[in-house]
C-alpha cells in the first residue's frame, strides 16, 4: 500500500500569539464542538476515497490542539482509525502549549495511541515570551514537560524561536542550555519571520520593540545552536531540526520527501499525486459544509514536482538522492539541474557524491537563495 500522512488542523487558541499568521482564533465551546463534528464528517466523507493508502503519521497542529478537551480531540483520532488502515508504528503527534494540558489529558492521549508530544516553548526567557504574546512562562513549561514524562511520553519535541527582538547570542545560548537539561528527544529551532499584519511586525515597524539581531548575529546564533546540540547528543537532520538518533520527526520528513498527505479541518492543505489543494478557509462555512469544494487547487506540472523535490529535499542534511530522482521522474538529475548544481558546487555551497547532493555548511547560510535557483 502507498503511504499517506494525515494532518488535522485545530484552529483554536487561548489567545493568538503576536507573531502568528496561521489560521487560528479563540472560540466559544459550542463552536469548538461543532467544529469537531465537522472534521469527523469530512473524514467520513473523504477517507473512503483513500483505500489504497496506509497511514504512516498523524499530526494534530494548530492553533493549539491541546486547547480542545482531550476527549474531543481523541474522538477525531478514533474516527481516523476506523476509516483508514494505520501502519503498526504510525507516528501520532499532538502539539501542546505549556499550561493547556493536564496529567489526565495526557493519559487520555496515551490511551488512544498518541506517541509524540510537541511543546511550543519558543523561549526560556520570560521577557521574550511576553514580547511574543505567549500565555505561559518558563516555569509553566517545566511543569507541563515533567507531567508529560510522568505519564509515559518518551518522544517529546520542544519548539524554539531564535532572532527574537532584543535577543542576542548570549541570551539564546541560555535558552538552549536550559532546554537541553530536560533531554527532549527532538528540538526544532526556527528563526523568527515577521509576517505582515501581525502585531509583532506592526510594533517592530513603529519602533516599539527592541531591535532585531542583525544577519551576522543570526549566523552566530545558528552556528552556536548546532554546536551546543551536537555536544548534547543531537544531530541536525534538517535546516531547523535536531534529534537524538532514531527520533527524527517522521511526519515532517514526509513533507520534505514529498510523501502524499491529506489535511482535515479548516485551511488544511493536501497533496495527492501532483494535485495540491486547501480546505475552505472560513470556519463558519467549513462547519456548515466540510465537504464543500476545495480552494487553491493546483495541478503540479512535472517541472513543479522536480523543483519541489530539489528545494524540499535539500532542506535535509542528507540532501537529495540522485537515484530517487531518476526513479520518480525517469530523468537524470544532472540533465535537468546540471547547470545550477555545478554553479553551487564550484562556489562551495553544494556537495555531491555518487549518490546524493546536499548543502555544505556554507550553503545553509544562504539556502533560500539556492532553493530559488531550482525553480524551473
Amino acid at each position: 500500500m502507498k503511504k499517506i500522512e494525515i494532518y488535522v488542523h485545530i484552529p483554536f487558541c487561548v489567545s493568538k500569539c503576536a507573531y502568528c499568521d496561521f489560521y487560528s482564533m479563540p472560540m466559544e465551546e459550542q463552536i469548538r464542538t461543532d467544529y469537531i463534528r465537522a472534521v469527523i464528517k469530512q473524514i467520513e466523507g473523504e477517507a473512503p476515497k483513500h483505500r489504497e493508502y496506509e497511514v504512516s503519521s498523524v499530526y494534530f497542529g494548530g492553533g493549539t490542539p491541546s486547547s480542545v478537551m482531550p476527549q474531543q480531540l481523541m474522538i477525531i483520532l478514533d474516527v481516523l482509525r476506523k476509516n483508514y488502515t494505520f501502519m503498526d508504528n504510525a507516528e501520532i503527534t499532538v502539539e501542546c502549549n505549556p499550561g493547556t494540558i493536564t496529567r489526565a489529558g495526557l493519559m487520555t492521549y496515551r490511551e488512544h495511541g498518541v506517541n509524540r508530544i510537541s511543546f511550543g516553548l519558543q523561549s526560556a526567557n520570560d521577557e521574550e515570551l511576553l514580547l511574543l504574546g505567549r500565555i505561559h512562562d518558563f516555569a509553566t513549561f517545566c511543569e507541563s514537560y515533567q507531567t508529560a514524562r510522568m505519564t509515559g511520553f518518551n518522544n517529546i519535541n520542544v519548539d524554539l524561536i531564535s532572532s527574537i527582538p532584543g535577543q542576542n547570542y548570549d541570551s539564546f545560548k541560555k535558552t538552549l542550555q536550559k532546554v537541553v537539561m530536560f533531554k527532549p528527544e527532538h528540538i526544532s529551532v526556527y528563526s523568527l519571520i515577521l509576517e505582515e499584519g501581525t502585531p509583532l511586525c506592526e510594533r517592530q515597524k513603529m519602533g516599539l520593540n527592541p531591535p532585531l539581531p542583525d544577519e551576522d548575529e543570526e549566523r552566530r546564533i545558528y552556528k552556536m545552536t548546532g554546536e551546543i546540540l551536537v555536544k548534547n547528543g543531537y544531530f541536525q537532520y534538517e535546516i531547523s531540526n535536531y534529534a537524538r538518533p532514531g527520533m527524527e520527526c517522521r511526519h515532517n520528513i514526509g513533507y520534505w520527501d514529498r510523501t502524499e498527505y491529506f489535511g482535515y479541518g479548516v485551511s488544511a492543505a493536501s497533496l495527492l499525486g501532483n494535485r495540491r489543494f486547501t480546505v475552505e478557509k472560513n470556519i463558519e462555512k467549513y462547519i456548515r459544509n466540510p465537504l464543500a469544494a476545495y480552494t487553491d487547487e493546483e495541478l503540479l506540472s512535472e517541472q513543479d514536482a522536480m523543483s519541489e523535490f530539489m528545494f524540499l529535499g535539500l532542506r535535509m542534511n542528507q540532501g537529495v538522492s540522485i537515484s530517487d530522482f531518476r526513479n520518480r521522474f525517469s530523468r537524470q538529475l544532472v540533465n535537468v539541474f546540471g547547470a545550477v548544481i555545478n554553479k553551487y558546487i564550484e562556489s562551495g555551497h553544494l556537495l555531491m557524491n555518487d549518490e546524493r547532493i546536499f548543502l555544505s555548511d556554507k550553503g545553509r547560510d544562504v539556502c533560500n537563495y539556492i532553493f530559488s535557483d531550482f525553480l524551473l
